[in-house]
């Protein structure tokens, strides 16, 4: 169980601690609003005081219907590509490739808004306060007026698929107001009963990705193409009374009231089955309002609160505080960050609060998270909020296992066999590959796979440098190794990781191409995600054998390697892959002293493209590392000073995790410390350089991606723990700002749970504990002992009582570290057998 900090906040008077984003005023702007959500329904809180607004989401509903969009011409496209690219006549490779675009992906939308318009003897609140708890995941919302102190709590219960609205005031019968449910899609309300409003939904069948296209959102009947969706608000008042209006509820003199929000749409998974194309809507809506409605609001908010703290509490981090800057609001202190930058538990608050979103937006049976997570108030949002799986996607779930949160991984994961079916389609009609499966540049709720590009019409802006990148599902593939890795589970292995990894592998085997110059085998054609090349002053789109392509399908390759051999299967595929890996086109360093990115010695040191893929090896592969290839992490750190720290939101966070890598532990922080960067989200993204934070914390790309949030914080864990080289190392890249701290939960490969602490900059003590058993390697800086602990045994059941004697047997054995080289670094490794379950304590000497 974490402890909340508790401080007290001089402007309110009132409990704050430091897991809490708090704020002075309501939000006028939606990124300034507060994000609530089960991983399905999702709200923006805004805390207004005579007008209430919940802007709401629902992750499964999007425009239009299934678009395969595949190329029946595909395989002789890709053989005049490979033609004219092998020839060295990329342009014209290009304009060909171009002729495979199927259509863009759908666009995610908003659901509806619930609107509260308050009766107030007086408009002029004081004492305003407005808060999201992440001990809780509530949203509250406090303030005086009229001489009332009104208090309203919010929550979204994942355990009964419901949203709760609890409203107070410390006098009686002073609760009046008019609650309203609007959409920004078509729709109309209803009133059913005295205390029951409905809305309901249409999506439109077509929403478009530009716009310059002629047509930009369309509609159909409503029996017709287009998602259906329902949204049921439910008053129940104690003292007062509730009475219908023409299309709102009004709520008269209460004492207290209590609403309750269920949702649905008509989305039915993946089944496409005859008469399987679509569901009401409203049974699912009812049956959840219907189960909620039998409970009281303590009992709804117990099971809301026991369920998400199952998860949250799993992890703890304290990396110092400053009660007086605790007690500023969260948006006063990220402005003020930027001249004093060493507001530590501003930096806990926001690794918290990523852990808080993937909780709120990705659980078991959910969707998987898009580029906003769940939460969007845009008909036509940035990017339509899809999944772009060339580095968005995979971001989102950097955090699931080293946060200890894997259960919130397992939606990318069903999304996965969703895209494998599909896949399996677009690999054979595009490539003539008829094993594996193949995802490309973007996808959507329908699990497209196929090149987007505006397939029907000739986008000037569809561009092979994004479109032609068939590499998605060897990336995705990766994440199922590294679930395996943290969780031990050989059963997930077996069941869904290996078929779904080896499927992604037999398409790359095919996919794969003999380069007649080197011998080697390459990709043809190839991109490095949305860069392009410049040779001669001119720039170019395809090539073959970009670094990114090669390092994701080495990856992609030892990892079924090894699960095959863990599983015991298909040893005559994995020799196959064996034969191959060694003949894959190798990396290179560059004329500058760079990691080369492309096929050639192509890169201008004055490119500060955002997409920096050609060091996907070093993070979040495992092919480059300080020790083992040295010459390879210099070359990765050269590419990183000449691409510069600034840059959008996601691509700071990559670097924040790169340097991480590269032991920089300053560096690492000095980007975090820019990410902290306080954006005004009234200001046009022209005006912005750089990304940054908005007032809510979410990240600013500029605009909003949640990408960005979600890979700070496992970088900020890849600072403390690292656990790719086959070993643990402990505090790796431990920025010097960061003298005093703790963290504990973290996760290690091997499913090993830590707990570190440290002082004066070094390593003060850790504790870890097996989840599985077997060898555990652990790295340091200084030299150390390792304890093996068996509470059970000792006096009182008290661990410290052991940790006082060091070496008494019968409750320990001291094993000491090792001095060891570490490329120019020297440190201590130990090397000890562990037992499932048992704890083990490691302290310096």
């Amino acid at each position: 169980m974490v402890t909340p900090v508790w401080v007290l906040n001089a402007q309110t008077g009132t409990p704050g601690n430091t897991l809490k984003l708090w704020y002075a005023q309501p939000a006028t702007i939606w990124e300034e609003a507060l994000p609530l959500g089960n991983a399905k329904t999702g709200a923006m809180v805004f805390g207004g005081v005579v007008k209430e607004r919940y802007q709401l989401n629902d992750n499964t509903l999007w425009s239009g219907a299934p678009n395969p969009g595949n190329q029946p011409e595909g395989p002789a496209i890709l053989e005049k590509v490979r033609a004219l690219i092998t020839a060295g006549n990329y342009d014209s490779a290009a304009v060909v490739w171009k002729k495979m675009h199927g259509p863009y992906s759908a666009r995610y939308l908003p659901l509806a808004d619930l609107w509260l318009s308050f009766s107030l003897k007086d408009t002029q609140a004081t004492d305003y306060y407005r808060d999201l708890d992440l001990a809780n995941a509530t949203a509250t919302v406090r303030y005086r007026a009229g001489g009332v102190q009104y208090t309203r709590e919010t929550f979204i219960s994942h355990p009964d698929k419901i949203m709760m609205i609890r409203i107070t005031a410390d006098k009686k019968n002073a609760i009046s107001f008019v609650a309203g449910l609007t959409s920004k899609l078509k729709y109309r309300t209803e009133n059913k009963g005295q205390d029951l409003l409905v809305l309901k939904g249409k999506a439109p069948k077509f929403v478009a990705n530009r716009d310059y296209e002629p047509q930009q959102v369309v509609y159909d009947d409503w029996n017709g193409e287009g998602m259906n969706f329902e949204v049921y608000a439910k008053i129940i008042t104690e003292g007062g009374s509730v009475n219908r209006g023409d299309t709102a509820l009004v709520v008269s003199g209460a004492n207290a009231v209590t609403i309750y929000l269920s949702e649905a749409t008509s989305f039915n998974g993946f089944d496409k089955s005859p008469g399987r194309e679509g569901k009401d809507p409203s049974v699912e809506a009812m049956a959840n309002l219907g189960k909620a409605l039998q409970q009281p609001y303590a009992q709804l908010r117990l099971a809301h609160v026991t369920d998400y703290q199952s998860l949250f509490n799993r992890v703890s981090i304290d990396l110092g505080a400053d009660a007086a800057k605790v007690k500023m609001p969260t948006d006063e202190r990220l402005k003020r960050f930027a001249k004093a930058p060493n507001d530590f538990a501003l930096q806990s608050l926001y690794y918290q609060f990523g852990r808080y979103l993937i909780i709120a937006a990705s659980r078991p049976g959910a969707r998987p998270t898009n580029l906003q997570g769940i939460w969007n108030d845009h008909v036509q949002p940035p990017w339509g909020s899809n999944y772009t799986t060339n580095i968005n996607t995979e971001m989102n779930y950097w955090l699931a296992e080293n946060t200890n949160l894997s259960e919130c991984h397992q939606p990318l994961f069903d999304f996965m066999k969703e895209l494998a079916v599909n896949g399996a389609v677009t690999a054979k009609t595009n490539y003539g590959i008829a094993e594996g499966w193949v995802t490309h540049h973007n996808s959507d709720l329908w699990a497209k796979t196929s090149p987007p590009g505006g397939q029907g019409w000739d986008d000037p802006r569809g561009m092979p440098r994004w479109s032609c990148w068939p590499m998605a599902g060897g990336w995705f593939s990766t994440h199922l190794w590294e679930h395996y890795l943290f969780t031990g589970d050989k059963d997930f292995l077996q069941k869904e990781g290996y078929p779904l990894m080896k499927g992604a592998a037999q398409f790359m085997l095919h996919w794969l191409v003999k380069d007649p110059a080197s011998g080697y085998w390459v990709t043809n054609p190839s991109t490095s995600p949305e860069n392009t090349i410049k040779i001669k002053g001119k720039e170019y789109q395809l090539t073959m054998a970009s670094t990114m392509d090669m390092s994701i399908i080495r990856e992609l390759f030892t990892a079924v390697i090894k699960a095959a051999k863990i599983l015991g299967t298909d040893a005559a595929f994995a020799k196959e892959l064996e034969t191959v890996r060694v003949q894959l086109y190798p990396y290179h360093i560059g004329q500058y002293g760079q990691l080369q990115e492309w096929f050639k010695d192509w890169d201008d040191p004055k490119d500060k493209h955002r997409h920096l893929s050609h060091l996907f090896g070093l993070y979040p592969g495992s092919q480059i590392n300080v020790r083992e290839t040295p010459e390879l992490a210099a070359a990765a750190k050269q590419s990183l000073i000449f691409r510069g720290d600034v840059s959008t939101g996601w691509s700071m966070a990559w670097k924040i995790n790169w340097w991480a890598r590269l032991q920089d532990g300053d560096h690492a922080y000095k980007i975090l410390s820019d990410a902290f960067t306080y954006i005004d989200p009234r200001q046009s993204r022209e005006t912005m350089g750089g990304g940054g934070t908005y007032p809510n914390l979410f990240d600013a790309h500029p605009p909003f991606q949640i990408d960005g949030n979600f890979g700070a914080t496992a970088g900020i864990t890849e600072m403390l723990l690292q656990s790719h080289d086959g070993y643990m190392v402990l505090l790796p890249a431990l920025p010097s700002v960061w003298k005093k701290g703790s963290v504990k939960g973290i996760k290690a490969r091997g499913n090993f749970q830590w707990n570190i602490e440290w002082a004066n900059g070094r390593l003060a003590k850790a504790t870890v504990q097996s989840g599985s058993g077997g060898n555990c390697r652990v790295y340091t800086a200084i030299p150390v002992k390792v304890l093996e602990v068996n509470a059970t045994n000792a006096a009182g059941g008290n661990p410290n009582a052991l940790l006082a004697a060091y070496g008494k047997p019968p409750y320990e054995k001291n094993r000491d570290a090792k001095l060891v080289s570490l490329s120019d670094a020297k440190g201590y490794m130990i090397d000890f057998k562990t037992t499932k379950g048992k704890q083990y304590t490691i302290v310096p000497l």
